[in-house]
């Protein structure tokens, strides 16, 4: 898979971590229906591995489907047996190595400079500015562009409909999307207000973009 190219062209990542998986799994089967073409499903949730299996199970081979909060070996190895196309960190670590040995690529965690030049000698395919509301917003994604003007960051974290325009605008390559997208649908709540919410989504990223 061709990470960077697939965040280039669909623009935004929808992070699905969830308490109920059956939930979790029509969560991620609902945006996939909506068009959100990139889906992490965080290790986090419940049973998180079991609800990567199924969902590639039913979106077949084609579809690109992650695994977020990929923390060690053990963890990459895993995801990489469940299905998954790409790895998604919080940080830099051995769930990063390993991912990359096993040919996942990356979304890697940074915060800082010094991180974004780490991730980069790892091999990571793309930066996820992490926590990216308490890194300082678009205007943080702003001025780490200054020095690293090519690379394809993604800000996650306390992204809505409001701040994903801003973080678009200021030269993110995508955006990374969990609650505020996500709400309660993976713990049981309503997969109508998901889809509702996944159309908006998409609405203001194409909005941004064109």
């Amino acid at each position: 898979m061709d990470l960077r190219a697939a965040l280039a062209a669909h623009r935004l990542v929808a992070v699905v971590r969830g308490d109920d998986p059956e939930a979790a799994l029509r969560t991620v089967l609902a945006l996939a229906d909506e068009g959100i073409e990139l889906i992490e499903v965080s290790l986090s949730g419940t049973d998180a591995l079991t609800v990567i299996e199924r969902a590639r199970e039913a979106l077949g081979p084609d579809r690109p489907l992650g695994a977020g909060t990929v923390l060690t070996a053990e963890e990459a190895h895993a995801v990489h047996r469940a299905g998954a196309d790409f790895a998604v960190t919080p940080g830099l670590g051995e769930g990063m190595s390993a991912a990359r040995e096993l040919g996942l690529p990356v979304l890697a965690g940074v915060m800082t400079p010094s991180e974004v030049i780490a991730a980069r000698a790892l091999g990571a395919e793309a930066l996820k500015i992490f926590p990216a509301a308490q890194a300082g917003g678009p205007g943080y994604l702003k001025a780490l562009r200054g020095p690293f003007p090519h690379e394809p960051f993604v800000p996650v974290g306390g992204v809505d409909e409001a701040a994903a325009r801003a973080y678009l605008a200021a030269g993110a390559t995508a955006v990374g999307i969990g609650s505020p997208l996500v709400g309660d649908a993976a713990d049981g709540g309503s997969t109508a207000a998901l889809r509702e919410r996944a159309r908006a989504f998409r609405t203001a990223v194409q909005e941004a973009t064109a």
